[in-house]
């Protein structure tokens, strides 16, 4: 009896995290909490450091950055008159905010192409991807968040021509996502074991 209640209370918890994954963590300041909520979200993050070398805490400052965690981010539109809605400033869609090139250039080269830009695991990795790539053809060593992000934001044929040089405001937020990536690493650091451990399914 107490086995079928316990396998009852298990299949309605994960019912209703299934029927809240899309939403946006509520404290998404905080590592620890973001991961308690959204189950998955470490082991999907921890995967795509192993495979790409980027750290679970860079890659989701970028992702707050980019998208605050929204699985269906896009642009603003632009007004037309000061009013009228016009089109978007780009195509970038998602969690990862990744253009339509990019990803299908991410999809091409990972031969993901089932990956989709409002799913958590494939926008992480696409995100580690993207960092490996920016390390590999940049240079940029794996830990620093503030230019890694630079080229995220440029592209990595912008960043070798510094076209960021000029852009104090895009210089600015990329301080802000390394100063966010730091804290993050920080609270990381006293949570990350549970992750790890076996009785935290099903939540990983």
């Amino acid at each position: 009896m107490r086995c079928s209640i316990k396998l009852f209370c298990v299949g309605v918890l994960a019912v209703l995290l299934g029927s809240c994954t899309t939403l946006p963590p509520t404290n998404p300041d905080n590592i620890c909490d973001i991961f308690d909520q959204k189950g998955g979200w470490y082991k999907a993050a921890k995967k795509s450091q192993d495979k790409w070398g980027s750290p679970i805490p860079i890659m989701m400052s970028f992702m707050y950055q980019e998208s605050t965690f929204k699985h269906d981010a896009k642009p603003e539109r632009t007004k037309i008159l000061g009013f009228i809605p016009g089109p978007r400033k780009s195509d970038a869609y998602g969690y990862s905010q990744a253009k339509d090139a990019t990803w299908e250039w991410y999809q091409k080269e990972t031969k993901n192409k089932g990956a989709d830009r409002d799913d958590f695991d494939d926008a992480i990795d696409f995100i580690g991807w993207y960092n490996n790539v920016s390390h590999k053809r940049n240079g940029i060593d794996r830990n620093d968040a503030y230019h890694l992000y630079l080229a995220y934001h440029e592209g990595h044929g912008g960043f070798s021509r510094r076209s960021y040089s000029g852009k104090s405001d895009l210089k600015n937020i990329a301080k802000k996502v390394s100063a966010r990536s730091a804290r993050y690493q920080s609270q990381l650091a006293g949570c990350e074991k549970r992750y790890q451990s076996s009785w935290w399914w099903p939540f990983s």
